[in-house]
C-alpha cells in the first residue's frame, strides 16, 4: 500500500528573505543557460545554486557543482538562511494562474512518499533518458537531500483529502507571486489527526508520476546505493522516502500542455522526407513572410490548424513555411507498434515518433539524445528554427489526463516528453534532508 510521512520540511527564513519569488526558481529541467544566469543575478542564495550550479571549466573531483551546492547547503542551514524545524508536518500547497484566460487554482502538498522501486503502486508513463538520472543522482550523494520535489497524483473522485485538508489551513507561511506570474501559497500543517486521515486515505490508493520521472527513479537508485555501501537494509530508513507533491488526478486546476520537438540532424533531405509524409499524411504546406507577420501571429495561425476533436495533426515547421500532417490512417500504427496497446498506438506522441521520428527520419532510442530537444513554449519551437539553432520543429497537441492514466495502468510507458503539466511547482519551497 502507499506510504506517506510527515517530515521535517526545510523552508527559507523569512527573517533573512525579504521576498520569496528572489530566492525561488523554477524545476532545474525547465531551466535555460540564460535563465540560470538571471537567477544567479537574482539573489546569492537563490535555490539554483543548489538545484543546477553553475559549471566551471577548472571542476574537478573535489570541487564541482555538486560539492559546492553542498557546502552552500550546509552554510546556509547553519547561517539560519534556511530553517531546520523541530516538528514534522506536511505542507498544503497551492498554485493560482491564468490560462486562456480562465483563472484555475492547483491544489496538492508535500509530503514524504515511501518509494517503490517496482513500480506496482507507483505508475510511471514516460521512459527516463540516462543523462539527467546520472546528474540528479550526483547531487542526491553530495548533498543528501531531497531539494525540490516531484509531482504525482492521486485519484480522490470526491476530492476528500482536498477538502479535509482546506479545512484546517489559516495564514499561509508563504504568499508570493513568482517570476512566472503565478501567486504561490504555501501552508505547515502539523495536525497529527489530519496528517492520520490522510495517509489512511491514500493506502489503497495508486500514484501516477506526473513530473519527475527522472528524479523519481533517481531516488530509486540512490535508496539501492546506499543499501550496498551501508548495508542498512532497514526498510523505514530516510533514504527509502522521497519528497513529493500529491495532487488529485481530478483537481481543475491542474492542466497539460504539449511538449514540442526539436529537430538536429543536419542530412535531412527535405524532398525526400516530403515524398514519405505524403505515404502516411496529408500534408500541406504554408509559406509564411515572416518579415510581415509577427511570431505571435504565426503562433495563433499554427495553434488553429493544428486544433482537432478526432484527427492526428502535426506541425512540421521550417524557416519561412510550415507543413500540416494529418494522418490518413491510424490502423497503419498497428504495423509499427503491434506490440502495444491501442491506447499506446493513438497517442499523438506514439505516431510522431513510431512513424516520423524512426521510420521516416533514422531517430530512434539509441540516436534520441543526439538529435532530438523539447521546448514547452510554442514560440521557441517557431523561433529557434528561423534563428537556425534547429533544423526543424514539430508541434502537437496536448496529451489527455485519462491518455495517461490508461497509459500507466497498463505499465507502459510514452516517448520521453510527453506531458507537461501546469501549473509547474517553484523550486525553493520545502526541501527535505535525509
Amino acid at each position: 500500500m502507499v506510504e506517506v510521512s510527515s517530515f521535517k520540511g526545510i523552508t527559507y527564513n523569512p527573517k533573512k528573505i525579504g521576498n520569496f519569488n528572489d530566492v525561488m526558481s523554477p524545476p532545474y529541467d525547465i531551466i535555460s543557460k540564460e535563465m540560470q544566469t538571471e537567477l544567479y543575478e537574482k539573489h546569492p542564495q537563490n535555490i539554483v545554486r543548489l538545484i543546477l550550479g553553475k559549471q566551471n571549466q577548472d571542476d574537478s573531483a573535489c570541487d564541482n557543482r555538486y560539492t559546492r551546492a553542498k557546502k552552500l547547503f550546509d552554510t546556509w542551514i547553519k547561517d539560519s538562511i534556511l530553517i531546520y524545524p523541530n516538528k514534522k508536518a506536511i505542507f498544503p500547497y497551492k498554485i493560482e494562474y491564468k490560462i486562456k484566460n480562465q483563472t484555475k487554482i492547483m491544489n496538492g502538498f508535500f509530503v514524504l512518499l515511501k518509494i517503490d522501486p517496482e513500480y506496482k503502486l507507483v505508475k510511471a508513463h514516460e521512459r527516463t533518458l540516462s543523462k539527467p538520472k546520472a546528474d540528479r543522482l550526483n547531487l542526491m550523494r553530495a548533498c543528501h537531500a531531497n531539494l525540490e520535489p516531484i509531482q504525482l497524483l492521486y485519484i480522490d473522485e470526491k476530492d476528500i483529502i482536498r477538502k479535509k485538508i482546506d479545512d484546517s489551513l489559516n495564514e499561509p507561511i508563504i504568499d508570493v507571486v513568482g517570476s512566472d506570474g503565478f501567486n504561490h501559497k504555501l501552508w505547515k500543517l502539523d495536525d497529527e489527526k489530519i496528517i492520520s486521515d490522510v495517509q489512511t486515505k491514500l493506502k489503497g490508493n495508486i500514484l501516477f508520476i506526473a513530473d519527475g520521472h527522472h528524479r523519481y527513479q533517481t531516488a530509486i537508485n540512490y535508496a539501492n546505493e546506499v543499501k550496498e555501501k551501508t548495508g542498512n537494509f532497514d526498510k523505514n530508513a530516510s533514504f527509502n522516502y522521497r519528497m513529493v507533491i500529491l495532487a488529485n488526478m481530478f483537481d481543475d486546476g491542474l492542466s497539460i500542455l504539449p511538449t514540442h520537438r526539436l529537430i538536429k540532424k543536419s542530412n535531412i533531405n527535405m524532398d525526400g522526407l516530403l515524398e514519405k509524409l505524403n505515404e502516411y499524411f496529408i500534408v500541406e504546406k504554408k509559406t509564411i513572410d515572416r518579415s510581415k507577420t509577427s511570431l505571435a501571429a504565426v503562433r495563433k495561425k499554427i495553434k488553429d490548424d493544428l486544433e482537432t476533436e478526432t484527427d492526428h495533426k502535426f506541425i512540421m515547421y521550417l524557416k519561412g513555411k510550415y507543413y500540416l500532417l494529418t494522418l490518413k490512417d491510424k490502423a497503419v500504427m498497428d504495423e509499427f507498434a503491434s506490440d502495444r496497446s491501442k491506447t499506446w498506438r493513438s497517442l499523438d506522441v506514439s505516431i510522431l515518433h513510431k512513424i516520423i521520428l524512426e521510420h521516416l527520419m533514422g531517430i530512434d532510442q539509441k540516436n534520441l539524445e543526439n538529435h532530438v530537444r523539447y521546448t514547452r513554449v510554442d514560440e521557441e519551437a517557431i523561433k529557434f528554427i528561423d534563428e537556425c539553432k534547429y533544423d526543424l520543429s514539430f508541434l502537437m497537441n496536448a496529451t489527455k489526463i485519462e491518455e495517461l492514466k490508461a497509459i500507466a495502468d497498463a505499465g507502459e510507458h510514452m516517448p520521453q516528453k510527453s506531458t507537461y503539466f501546469l501549473p509547474k511547482m517553484r523550486s525553493g519551497l520545502v526541501m527535505y534532508k535525509m
